[in-house]
């Protein structure tokens, strides 16, 4: 199995810090938020990985090289000025990614979910258009985006909501009418597949944070040194 990180973003509630450092370069715990992502992704067992890339991306290019200070084989997909949103920058590294089923994770969210979950997960085919991990509201998005019936995720019910971590399993087909050098967002194709019934998730309890302020970083960044 393949993983994505998905590093295009332009980091707007991040600024002043992204206007000369793509966000997932900046600093927690004494390393950049995406070496913590191929450290995990390593450590799990995957070999190769897919980084997107737009604003500022050459930085990314030349922090991570080919990957295999960590044991990995990186490629990239750069992206047009403006990137080209979730869905739009994961079908454009479709060729990247092959045919079999991938891990997709957002490269601005620090976890400690096992990624090598997801190889046990796909033991004897994969069923699911999409798999989803989801995580409690967190007190900057308290209204939840989706609700779980068993392993399948449903429209939003009342206050049994949860988040979605930015962390999931995607079969290529789940891509495959969304137009190429397009920006497209990820939702309408998991409301497109909430409806067909084709959209599977989990809850994960553990340790997940949303990195999208400067105070979430600065927070993250003393958590992790005190633990280290």
């Amino acid at each position: 199995m393949k993983a994505m990180i998905l590093a295009a973003g332009r980091g707007e509630r991040m600024r002043p810090l992204t206007d000369h450092t793509p966000k997932p370069l900046l600093i927690a715990g004494g390393k950049p938020l995406i070496v913590w992502h191929l450290e995990k992704l390593a450590a799990a067992g995957f070999r190769e990985i897919v980084i997107n890339h737009a604003h500022l991306g050459e930085q990314i290019v030349r922090a991570l090289g080919d990957g295999a200070k960590w044991g990995l084989t990186i490629a990239y997909s750069p992206e047009p000025p403006g990137a080209l949103e979730t869905a739009g920058g994961i079908a454009t590294a479709l060729p990247l990614l092959g045919d079999e089923p991938f891990l997709v994770v957002n490269g601005d969210v620090w976890c400690d979910f096992d990624f090598g979950h997801f190889f046990r997960l796909t033991v004897g085919g994969w069923q699911p258009a999409a798999h989803l991990v989801m995580v409690d509201n967190p007190a900057h998005h308290a209204g939840g985006d989706f609700s779980l019936d068993g392993d399948r995720i449903i429209y939003a019910r009342g206050e049994q909501t949860l988040t979605y971590a930015g962390i999931a399993v995607f079969s290529p087909a789940f891509f495959r009418d969304v137009p190429l050098a397009q920006p497209l967002k990820l939702r309408p194709l998991l409301d497109a597949a909430i409806a067909a019934g084709t959209l599977s998730g989990e809850r994960f309890s553990g340790r997940w944070v949303d990195v999208g302020t400067p105070q979430r970083l600065a927070e993250l960044d003393q958590e992790l040194l005190k633990a280290a």
